[in-house]
Order: C-alpha cells, then sequence, then structure tokens
C-alpha cells in the first residue's frame, strides 16, 4: 500500500491523537495555535488542550493581505503568491510554537488549519442566480504539511458548501460535541469579526440545534480604528467610552435585509464594511458627527443585532457563553448584559473551554473527525466530514 495511504490509515485508528488546530481571522491579530489531545469521535469525543498561543502579525503582512481581503478586484498574482506563502508561514509559526512548547513534530499526528479567508461569497449575498455559495480561503495545505512534515488537513469550508451549506459557521461541529448538557438549553456566543451563534437545546434534539451568523462583531468596530484613528482595534473600549450612540445612524445601520432573513444564514466583510457605514450616514444625514461617535455607535450596533436576533428566537432563560476578541470588548459587552437583562452571560472557560482558543480548538476538533470521524446530521446542516488531506511528502 501506499506509504501515505497507510500513514493515514494508522492515524485515524489511533486511539489517542495529538492534533493542532490553527485559526487566522478577519481581524488578522495573529495566528491562533493550540495543541489537543482527542480520545474518540463525534459524540464521545474527549478533548485537551494542552498548549495554546497567538503569534502575532506583523504590519507588512496585515497590509498584504489586505490587499486582496474582502475586496472583489484584487491583483490575481498577489492572490496566487499569498497561497503559497501562507501555508509556509503558518508551517514556520507552527513550529516555533512547537519548539516553545518543547513537543517534537513527529509526535503530533496532524495540523487542522482554517486558512486566511479573503472572500466570502454566500448567494445571498452575491445575487448571481447562475452562481452557488461560495468562499476562499488562501493559505496552501501542502505548503503547511512540507514545512512542518505532519499530516495536514484544510480547507474545511469547500465541502459544506459543496453539500448545500454556505461553509458557515463550522462552529456548529465542535460546539454540540463539546459544549451540549441535557437539562439546559446554552447559546455559545462566538464575537469574532462576524458574531456568530450555537443554539443547543436541553433536550438533546439535534434537529432544533441552530448555529448561524447574526451580524457584524469586531470587523466595522475595528475598519472605523483603523480609518480615524490609525489602530487596529479599540483597546478597552477607550473611544466608544468617549462617544455617543447616534441614535438615527443606529437606526440606518439596522435597515437591512440581512437582520430580517432566515436563520442558519451567513455573512462577512462584505457586507459590513466603511462603505457600508457611509451608506448609512448619508441615508441618516449623519456625515458630520465625530469619530468618536462612529466608533461608538458601531459598537452599539454589534451589541443590538446580537441582543435582538437572541431576544427573538430563543428563551429568555438560556444561559450564553462568549467567547471571541468581542467578548472583551467592554463596551459591547456591557450593552449585551443590559439589553439581555434576564438572561446570564459567561465566556466560555465556565465550560472548561479556553475562550480566546476556542476557535482553534473546533478546527482541530474538525480534524479529528476527518480523521476518525462519522458525519453528522445537526439541525439543516449538511452531515459531512470536512478537510481536505495534504501529507507532508
Amino acid at each position: 500500500m501506499n506509504r501515505n495511504l497507510q500513514s493515514i490509515i494508522t492515524v485515524a485508528q489511533k486511539p489517542s491523537k495529538l492534533g493542532i488546530g490553527l485559526m487566522s481571522g478577519t481581524s488578522l491579530d495573529g495566528l491562533d495555535i493550540a495543541l489537543c489531545r482527542f480520545t474518540g469521535s463525534g459524540l464521545n469525543t474527549q478533548s485537551e488542550l494542552l498548549h495554546f498561543t497567538t503569534i502575532p502579525y506583523h504590519d507588512h503582512f496585515k497590509r498584504e493581505v489586505h490587499e486582496v481581503f474582502s475586496r472583489r478586484l484584487v491583483d490575481l498574482e498577489k492572490v496566487t503568491l499569498l497561497n503559497a506563502y501562507i501555508g509556509a508561514f503558518h508551517g514556520e509559526l507552527v513550529l516555533q510554537a512547537l519548539e516553545k512548547w518543547q513537543v517534537k513534530p513527529a509526535e503530533v499526528d496532524f495540523i487542522a488549519s482554517h486558512g486566511q479567508t479573503i472572500y466570502h461569497a454566500p448567494k445571498s449575498l452575491h445575487g448571481q442566480a447562475e452562481y452557488p455559495n461560495a468562499t476562499l480561503q488562501i493559505g496552501d495545505g501542502d505548503h503547511l504539511a512540507v514545512k512542518t512534515d505532519i499530516l495536514t488537513l484544510s480547507d474545511f469550508r469547500q465541502k459544506h458548501i459543496a453539500a448545500g451549506g454556505e461553509g458557515a459557521p463550522l462552529a456548529l461541529y465542535g460546539d454540540v460535541l463539546l459544549g451540549s448538557k441535557k437539562g439546559e438549553d446554552r447559546i455559545l456566543l462566538n464575537i469574532g469579526g462576524i458574531a456568530n451563534l450555537t443554539y443547543l437545546p436541553a433536550d438533546g434534539d439535534m434537529s432544533k440545534v441552530v448555529c448561524t451568523d447574526i451580524g457584524p462583531g469586531n470587523t466595522l468596530i475595528d475598519a472605523a480604528c483603523r480609518e480615524y484613528f490609525n489602530k487596529p482595534y479599540d483597546k478597552d473600549s477607550t473611544i466608544a467610552l468617549s462617544g455617543l450612540v447616534n441614535d438615527a445612524l443606529l437606526e440606518a445601520l439596522l435597515d437591512h435585509p440581512f437582520f430580517g432573513g432566515k436563520a442558519p444564514k451567513t455573512t462577512g466583510p462584505e457586507l459590513f464594511n466603511l462603505q457600508y457605514l457611509a451608506d448609512a450616514q448619508q441615508v441618516s444625514g449623519t456625515q458630520d458627527i465625530s469619530p468618536e461617535d462612529i466608533v461608538c455607535t458601531l459598537s452599539a450596533f454589534t451589541a443590538r443585532t446580537i441582543a435582538d436576533f437572541i431576544s427573538a428566537y430563543f428563551l429568555a432563560d438560556s444561559a450564553i457563553f462568549a467567547s471571541g476578541g468581542g467578548a472583551k470588548n467592554y463596551f459591547v459587552m456591557t450593552s449585551l448584559k443590559q439589553l439581555l437583562h434576564k438572561t446570564g452571560i459567561a465566556d466560555t472557560a465556565a465550560l472548561g473551554i479556553d475562550p480566546d482558543a476556542k476557535e482553534a480548538i473546533l478546527f482541530a476538533l474538525l480534524g479529528n473527525e476527518a480523521l476518525s470521524g462519522e458525519p453528522l446530521k445537526i439541525g439543516s446542516n449538511p452531515a459531512v466530514l470536512m478537510g481536505k488531506v495534504s501529507f507532508p511528502l
């Protein structure tokens, strides 16, 4: 038998595996790297986070990615070059982390890499009848596998789309396996660039599980901070707290068909960007408000869209567990707690899940499922195993 095929069979049959999950989000803060131990698969999965780190991206890398990020017209050569470069670059960062943790690459059974999203285009957004849902993540898995000498799974979102989904949110599968609890309605809320949630019903009925994007998380706040303050994000909500919510602008921001659309649904910075803000300012006649008021209003917008969605669809006594960069945004979280005053909000640490590491852990779990699991039908989502295999040699 081909030695690569034999190696993947050997790994798949191991009762316990060491897997690395990689996540690089739309905020481009850095690469999240989680080293996890898995035993079992599917609903019998047991996981342990052994090590976690985020290695920040340098400014030059961020600028290079921003040249092709969420833009309809880009330099195709740059996309091609970045696809190879990011794969190898992420491999270098993985090796740095392993050296720091004193773990040899040969001890790691697999890497599960999300890659770097550069364009997300569900049919509801692109509106072209002859084309399906689509998304594109770059950071080639073969380059990552060769650089690290570790079996790599990547490009997870394409199978979800091919089977009829929108390619997001993929947190669904990990949230169900790691976050469910009989007897308690739970909402696992992730506030990254985009806010999304997974609803886990108390009775464990998989047909009732809902996983959907809600709207903007940090993406508009971060974009305004870069545009008006030359800062990557609103640290400690300093800018938002120095401004005032402009009610006319807030109502204009909320006035979009996406928010009335049926869940599950997906979105991205392709919709929620500075042009979206400019259009809302034009409609509301708020072009002259201060940058501080803009950031404050955008922060309120994120909180309001999340609270409105949860209030409309779920019971008030559902327990909410938050993660992602937005879960550290004081203004957003304070506003959420005020808007959802009957609902308790904690972070996922209360579930034994590091809120900073959660997305990287979830991709490691998807890698474990790709190797040893079986397709699991959850709600209206396709029952699929995701991830393309790249061998080191």
